[in-house]
This record gives structure tokens, C-alpha cells and sequence, in this order.
């Protein structure tokens, strides 16, 4: 065995004893799979035995160039031979054969994204072998057409629809109508079929050991066979919709997958075999309930590819010959709940009666499910609130924000499915995954229509608002990506008939003909599908979301462990101030005063910037200040009792000017229609106005606080309003609590001097009002500088708030809609950047933060930091600001909140 050791076994040997050498904790060795095997097999549950070889020997081969490090063959060899010993059976044997099973298994879980081979060891020799010791030559040859078929496609890449074509005819031949009719007969010539199709379609070039004679040939040699079909699993680990999966589920892609080498056991045995998924609860909503479907007479394959309908696992212990097996497949449901203390997804075959567990992992759920989930198993005793807590993913939580369909508008149903992934979405019917990614590229939501999706449909899945497909049940590939996405999704819409190459739906048993472009509606919640367009609502946070988030406040607020996590909102109109309190904002921590100046407002702001004549700007600048006083006055009513942080303007004044392009071209047109000439020297006066406001840098030219130095009537004109607003709240009984903050500082002295002007302002309307006022002025800061100078910037202001997308964008030199239009993409392909800072927080950009909130709280103890950017509303981001940077709240958009509020309380969880 090398120094780092390859090969890990599980099961038991040839005296019936346990030799696994693994177990639920090494899955970045083992991968989740062969984990999870080897702590089945420890904790005494029929496993079929096996052995994984590492993950990290995924990782040699592929970074070696797909180039098997020394010695690993010789230990793979090793295995198999043992294998071999431990089952009193030889690969390839014409007498009594061994049959093992290829699978992958990455450390992190990726239904249907990387490549099995089942039945490998046939050959012409020895599935006489397995007639002989079945007796059932139709199983024999079942078995070994499926072997060819399967290996062709995932190892050499022959085209899978050649064979099912061959399929096809064989049954029009035979005059039946589903593959389980075909006799032994049929399926032998299908073997033939099978071989000769693989000759025809495999290069020589790049497979010479496949060569006998001059002509390619399908392998008899079960070691290259072997050999062969692992090579093909690790290469799975780089295809395509493996890395689009791992890109879209944020799972790194230097881990590499593992291989787990297993001995069949098989449910195409005849009517007492069977093979199955299942869950221990219903993951889609999270009734204690066993969960899943089987099919009698099957191999796993059938039931996860949707191509044969399937049976509820409820009604396995009514079928004859499988009651024994049903019945220890519950149990074994309570004894892996109980021992994972989770609700656990399960694959499993019944051979002639005997029940084999061939997976179990902690199973993917709706957001829906995995709030009940949690509770119930507080309730239980199975786990404690924290826990609880902890479990539920943060980013899950939209789903629960999804739209639904609106229950007061009467429905003309279409069509029904199993309710495989909640939530609705309308949109335009799509046939192909590449015609979803086009039409939502353009702006036209889609729902995917599909006979059931593969794992080649990743992009479109991802693409588009909903996913339905005719065929597949609630374990299906559509159904488990679709609820891994948060995307709604209807399967089994079995009266759907889809003509995919004349892009048509006929609707059985109607008239009805649905064509690419149509408008459809679906209901993931209900398996309710409609033709149009239905109105959609948005949900509630009430019931078991409310249960969690209540939890959760709890853990963020408490002092134990550490400072409080506090979630306040970026909201900028009194509508997004109470939908946030609904959501459980505690405060607004950033309130962006230039939005008050859209809308039927900008010309006021444009007659102010553009103006010569004074009397003319004031009058512009007193109307600003009496549109902005109510708007506080609205704002801080709502929020009375709670911070309100309100920046200052930020964004160039040219901002809030016309398009000079447009101008010009609408000047152009004027000129040609013999417009006036005075009105013409007007426009012409505005364009040179508006042209001579232009930056070449604008994203670093006179914004922010270098406005209020320039223009200092605007900053002058805001704090007036912010506190006439404040000074007439308090008169009126409310508890006004703005907080005033200075953008976009990179110099000491200009936080000072504006914050000089602020405090004469607020002075004068404390006079002239009669009031006393209290508002702390304090800093955003969004340069690398200011990070720097932290501590002497502190010693004047009352508070920092982080503006991370401001940060980012000059910490790297990016500038964001550049960036993510152009090279960011560029940039992940080519693993120069890890991930988009853009969405999840930089390491070099966390470090400021972390500098200056340090420097900060060392200048002036009583100060108090946020985060008030985008990142404020990314889970994995909102970790790192309270446990690495040690901020004291963050605050993002309202739909966020709920978001933020557990991934504050997950931050609470891993600090203790």
C-alpha cells in the first residue's frame, strides 16, 4: 500500500466478517458515497460488498493529464483480486461470474451530474456463466445488452440514441410494446445489435486497445473493462454540467470524485426483484412520511431516468414476493434517520426477496420541507433548536419567496403531474435546453417542456423559470435538480405528448395543440399545469419559516458567544421600509437619498444642475427640499423607534442628466423637421451643458462626498430635510432615529469639514425648531484608503457602513458591470478568480473591512459598523463580516432579510 493509501474496502469478506476500513466522516476521501457505504456496512445494514478508490487519486490522475499515478493500477489490481476472494467469484468467470457496479461519488452530492456503469464483468463466456446460475437466460442477456449499451455511452461515448433506436425496432418487430416484453431471444440479437453498433462507432485512433484483428471490438477483458470504466468516471468529474453543477452549487472543482467499485445485486431478476429511491421523510414537504418510488423487475437506472413510470414506495409491502423485503426496507428507514439524525434519501434493491442498500446520503429538500423537517425533529428529540438552526439552508429560503399562483383566480386546468419542486412560474414553452438559454438571454421568461430531462439539460434547467416533463417521478433527474435550484417543477404529466422536433405538445384526450412560444403556467406545489398566463402572489413568512426565523433571532441577539448580529434593510420609500419590518429588518442601515430625485422629481434636480440664472436654483433647490422633508417625514414614521441610516447624495450629478447621445440624435431629427431656431440654441446650450459634465472615470470623478465640497448646497439641502422631517417627528410623538452618513470618504479632512456643515445645520433647526436632536453622522466607506486611515477618520465619526460593491470594484481595479459583462466569466473558466466577488465577499476585500472595523473600534470604543453593499445579503458573505471582520449588523434589499436573518444566526453558531 503507498504512503497515501487509494484503495479503502467496505463490507465483509468471504467468512462473513466486516472489513470496512472507512466510514460517514471521510467523504472527502471516500466522496459522499462511498462514505456513507462504508458507515452502512459498519452500523450492520446489508451492503453489497466493494471497495472505494480516493478522491484525491481522481485529482493525480487529472491534474497528470488523465495519467494514472505510480502503482495505482497495481493497487486497484489488488483490490479487485481481493474482492474476487472475499465473494468466491472472478470477474469474467464462464462458470459462475462476478458482476460489479462503477460509480462516482464526489464529496459533496451531484445527482445525475458525473457517470455509472452497472453490470461490468460480461462477456460472451461468461453470461453463459450467468444462465447457468440463474437459470433465467432472459436476465442474462438483459443484463449484458445493458452493460453494452451503458458502457459505450459513459466510457467511448457512442451516441445513446443508436441504441435505444435499435430497441425501438426490436419491439415493432416483436410486437411489443415495452423492453420488459422482449424475450431472452430478442435480447440476445439486441447484444449482437449492441456490439456492432459500438464497432461502427468507435475511432481506432483513439482507442487502439479495443483493436483484435484490425477491428474494434467491445472489450471481453473485464481488467480493461474495469480499467476503462474508471478512467471514464474521473474524467465525469471535469464534464460539462458536472462543472456547471458545481459552479451553480458553489462546490470547488479541485476535489475530485471518488470510485466506488461494487458487487452487483440486481432487481431485474423477475417479479420478486425490485430496485428503488426513497427518502425517510417527503422531501418536498417534509411529512413523516417513507417517500420515493420502485419498480419491480428494474435496474436503478430505470427509476432515476423516468423512462418507465414508477410505483409509491408506500405500496412496496403489498406486492407479492416483496412484503419481507418492504418491511426491512422500514426499518432500515428508522435505523439510518436515527443514526444520521436527519432525514436521509436512499437507493435499493431487492434480488429474489433479499433487501440491499446500495447509497444513503442526507437527502436534498424543498425549503419548504426542510423547516418541518427541523422542527419536527426538535420536537422529536432528535436534534436541539441550534441545530435546527443550522440546518436549514439560508439560500433555500427564497423558494419560500417564490411567487405562487394567486387563489383567488379561478383555474382552467391543462393538465396534471406529480408536484415534484413548489413554487410557480409562467412562461413561454421551450422544447431544448440551448432554446431555454436563448429566449431567457433575450428577457422572455421560459418553462423547459421536456419527455424528462438529462443531465446534458443542466444550463437550460438553470436558464429557466420552470421545468416540466412528461415522464419521471418525484425522484427523477428534473425533480432532484429542480429542488436542489429552488426551481418549480411539474414530472409525470403523462398527458403530455411531446413532438420535440416539431416543437408541439398534443394534450391527450383534447383538441388542444401547444406549439415553442405558447404561454403556460405551472404550480411545483400542486403538479398543476395551465394554459396562459395565471396572476402569481408572493408568500408569507408565517408557520414553520416563522418558527425558524424566531429561532434564529433568538441565536443572532443573545450575548452569548459574542456580539449580537444585527439585520437592517437598504430601503429608500416608506413601501420597502414595511415590507422589511414584515421580514424582520430591525432598522434601515442605508437609505439612498438620490432615488428620491427620479421619477416626476428629476426635473427639478436637472433644472438645479443646469441652471444659470440663481434665483432659478434656488427655487429648484427650495422644491428639493420640501419633496425630500416629506419624504423623511414618511420614511422615519415608518421606521419610528428604529436606526435609519440615510447617505448622502452619492452618484454624479450627470447621472441625473439626459443621454447627450440622445439628445443629440433628438436635436438632429428637430433640425431636419425646421424646428424654431431659438428652441433649437436652446437644446444645442443644454448638450454643451451636459457634454461638459461628462467624466472619463465617472465611477471615480465628483461623487460622493466630494459633491457636498463642489455643490455644497445639496448636502446642505438633505440634512435640512432630514432634520426639519426628524424635529417634527418627535413634536408629533414619534421617536425619529436618523443617522446621517458622509459617502465615499478617502481623506480625514473631508469626513471633518462635512461634518461640520452637518452639525451647523442640525444646530439651526434645533434653534428655529425648539427641539433637541440627536443624530450621529458617520462614514461610508468604500476605498481602500479610508480602510487605512481608519482609526483617524474614527475619532470623528459616530459610525463606519461598509459599501462592499464600492470597495470591490476599486480594491481590484474592476468595474462591475464591465467586469461581469466581459472577463469575470473568463476569469472563473480559467480559475484566475475562485469565485465572483461581486456575489460572494473577496478574502483581500474582507481584510479591509476587518483592518478598518479594528482600527475603528481602537480609535473610538463606542462606534458601531455595518454592511450595507450587496454582499450584506449573501449567506456565505454574511458569515465572514460577523465572524472574521466583527461588524455589527449588515443590511440588504428587503427580499434578502429573511436570508440574512438565519445566515446572522448560522455566523452566532460557528463563532461558539
Amino acid at each position: 500500500m503507498s504512503a497515501q493509501q487509494r484503495i479503502y474496502r467496505f463490507g465483509t469478506d468471504d467468512h462473513g466478517r466486516d472489513v470496512t476500513e472507512g466510514s460517514s466522516s471521510m467523504n472527502y476521501i471516500l466522496g459522499g458515497k462511498g462514505a456513507n457505504l462504508a458507515e452502512m456496512a459498519r452500523i450492520g445494514l446489508p451492503v453489497p460488498p466493494g471497495f472505494t478508490i480516493t478522491c484525491q487519486t481522481c485529482v493525480e490522475y487529472s491534474t497528470a493529464g488523465n495519467t494514472w499515478p505510480e502503482g495505482a493500477l497495481d493497487e486497484i489490481a489488488e483490490a479487485e483480486a481481493d474482492l474476487e476472494r472475499r465473494m468466491g467469484k472472478r470477474l469474467g468467470d464462464p462458470a459462475d461470474p462476478l458482476l460489479v457496479s462503477v460509480r462516482s461519488g464526489a464529496p459533496f452530492s451531484m445527482p445525475g451530474m458525473m457517470d455509472t456503469v452497472l453490470n461490468l464483468g460480461l462477456n460472451d463466456a461468461s453470461v453463459q456463466g450467468l444462465i447457468a446460475q440463474t437459470e433465467n437466460p432472459r436476465f442474462a442477456w438483459d443484463s449484458y445488452r445493458r452493460f453494452i449499451q451503458m458502457f459505450s455511452d459513459v466510457v467511448l461515448g457512442v451516441d445513446a440514441e443508436l441504441f435505444e433506436n435499435a430497441i425501438t425496432q426490436k419491439k415493432l418487430i416483436a410486437g411489443v410494446r415495452s423492453d420488459a416484453e422482449l424475450s431472452a431471444e430478442d435480447l440476445e440479437e439486441l447484444v449482437a445489435e449492441f456490439k456492432q453498433i459500438f464497432s461502427e462507432h468507435v475511432d481506432a485512433t483513439d482507442h487502439p486497445e479495443l483493436l483484435v484483428d484490425g477491428e474494434i471490438v467491445f472489450p471481453a477483458d473485464p481488467a480493461l473493462q474495469l480499467r476503462l470504466a474508471i478512467q471514464a468516471v474521473f474524467g465525469s468529474w471535469m464534464n460539462e454540467r458536472a462543472i456547471l453543477y458545481r459552479k451553480q452549487n458553489g462546490i470547488p472543482d479541485d476535489l475530485g470524485t471518488a470510485v466506488n467499485v461494487q458487487v452487483m445485486v440486481f432487481g431485474n431478476k423477475g417479479a420478486t426483484s425490485a430496485t428503488g429511491v426513497a427518502f425517510t421523510r417527503n422531501p418536498a414537504n417534509g411529512a413523516r412520511e417513507f417517500y420515493g418510488d420502485f419498480l419491480v423487475n428494474a435496474q436503478g437506472e430505470d427509476v432515476v431516468a423516468g423512462i418507465r413510470n414508477t410505483e409509491p414506495i408506500s405500496d412496496l409491502k403489498t406486492v407479492e414476493g416483496l412484503e419481507k423485503a418492504g418491511a426491512e426496507l422500514e426499518r432500515v428507514f428508522t435505523v439510518l434517520e436515527n443514526h444520521y439524525r436527519d432525514m436521509c434519501d436512499i437507493e435499493f434493491t431487492i434480488e429474489q426477496g433479499r433487501l440491499w442498500m446500495l447509497q444513503t446520503r442526507v437527502g436534498k429538500r424543498t425549503a419548504t420541507a426542510a423547516l418541518k423537517i427541523a422542527i419536527d425533529m426538535v420536537d422529536e428529540g432528535l436534534i436541539t433548536r441550534e441545530e435546527a438552526v443550522g440546518r436549514v439552508d439560508p439560500a433555500q429560503l427564497d423558494q419560500l419567496l417564490h411567487p405562487q399562483f394567486d387563489a383567488s383566480v379561478e383555474l382552467d386546468i391543462l393538465a396534471r403531474g406529480l408536484n415534484a419542486s413548489p413554487g410557480a412560474a409562467v412562461g413561454e414553452i421551450v422544447f431544448s435546453s440551448d432554446d431555454a438559454v436563448a429566449r431567457a438571454a433575450e428577457g422572455h421568461p421560459v418553462v423547459l417542456v421536456r419527455w424528462e430531462t438529462n443531465p446534458d439539460d443542466l444550463k437550460g434547467m438553470v436558464a429557466a423559470e420552470g421545468i416540466l416533463t412528461s415522464h419521471g417521478g418525484k425522484t427523477s433527474h428534473a425533480a432532484v435538480i429542480a429542488r436542489g435550484m429552488g426551481t418549480p417543477c411539474v414530472c409525470g404529466v403523462e398527458a403530455f405528448q411531446i413532438d420535440a422536433a416539431k416543437k408541439e405538445v398534443r394534450v391527450s384526450g383534447t383538441e388542444i395543440v401547444l406549439h415553442e412560444g405558447d404561454i403556460i403556467s405551472i404550480d411545483g406545489a400542486t403538479g398543476i399545469v395551465v394554459a396562459g398566463a395565471v396572476p402569481l402572489v408572493s408568500a408569507e413568512l408565517t408557520g414553520d419559516l416563522e418558527t425558524i426565523l424566531a429561532w434564529a433571532d433568538e441565536i443572532r441577539l443573545s450575548e452569548d458567544g459574542g456580539r449580537p448580529c444585527h439585520v437592517r434593510v437598504n430601503a429608500d420609500n416608506p413601501a420597502d421600509a414595511k415590507l422589511a419590518l414584515d421580514f424582520g429588518a430591525e432598522a434601515i442601515g442605508l437609505c439612498r437619498t438620490e432615488h428620491m430625485f427620479l421619477g416626476d422629481r428629476k426635473n427639478i434636480i436637472q433644472t438645479y444642475i443646469l441652471s444659470d440664472d440663481d434665483a432659478e436654483r434656488a427655487e429648484a433647490l427650495q422644491e428639493l427640499l420640501r419633496v425630500q422633508t416629506e419624504d423623511f417625514v414618511q420614511m422615519l414614521k415608518t421606521m419610528s423607534g428604529r436606526p435609519m441610516v440615510i447617505r448622502l447624495i452619492d452618484p454624479p450629478l450627470h447621472e441625473f442628466l439626459d443621454d447627450p447621445r440622445a439628445l443629440e440624435i433628438s436635436i438632429a431629427k428637430r433640425e431636419s423637421d425646421g424646428a424654431d431656431e431659438a428652441e433649437l440654441a436652446a437644446l444645442r446650450d443644454r448638450l454643451r451643458r451636459i457634454d461638459a459634465m461628462s467624466e472619463s472615470n465617472p465611477m471615480l470623478g465628483l461623487r460622493g462626498v466630494r459633491l457636498s465640497v463642489v455643490y455644497p448646497d445639496l448636502p446642505l439641502m438633505q440634512v435640512r430635510a432630514i432634520t426639519t422631517a426628524t424635529a417634527q417627528l418627535i413634536k408629533d410623538g414619534y421617536d425619529p432615529r436618523p443617522e446621517i452618513m458622509v459617502p465615499l470618504v478617502a481623506i480625514t479632512e473631508e469626513h471633518v469639514q462635512t461634518r461640520e456643515v452637518i452639525e451647523q445645520v442640525i444646530a439651526e433647526v434645533e434653534r428655529d425648531r425648539g427641539v433637541k436632536l440627536d443624530i450621529p453622522v458617520g462614514t461610508m466607506l468604500e476605498l481602500p484608503r479610508a480602510c487605512l486611515v481608519a482609526d483617524d477618520i474614527a475619532r470623528h465619526a459616530d459610525f463606519f457602513c461598509f459599501g462592499t460593491n464600492d470597495l470591490t470594484q476599486t480594491a481590484f481595479g474592476f468595474s462591475r458591470d464591465d467586469a461581469e459583462a466581459k472577463f469575470i466569466p473568463i476569469y472563473l473558466h480559467r480559475k484566475i478568480l475562485k469565485g465572483n466577488p461581486f456575489e460572494t465577499i473577496d478574502d483581500a476585500v474582507l481584510e479591509l473591512v476587518r483592518m478598518a472595523v479594528e482600527k475603528g473600534r481602537d480609535a473610538n470604543p463606542t462606534m458601531h459598523f455595518g454592511v450595507c453593499g450587496e454582499h450584506g445579503g449573501d449567506p456565505k458573505s454574511i458569515v465572514k463580516f460577523f465572524n472574521v471582520a466583527g461588524v455589527d449588523y449588515v443590511s440588504c434589499s428587503p427580499y434578502r432579510v429573511p436570508v440574512a436573518r438565519l445566515a446572522a444566526a448560522q455566523a452566532k453558531l460557528k463563532r461558539a
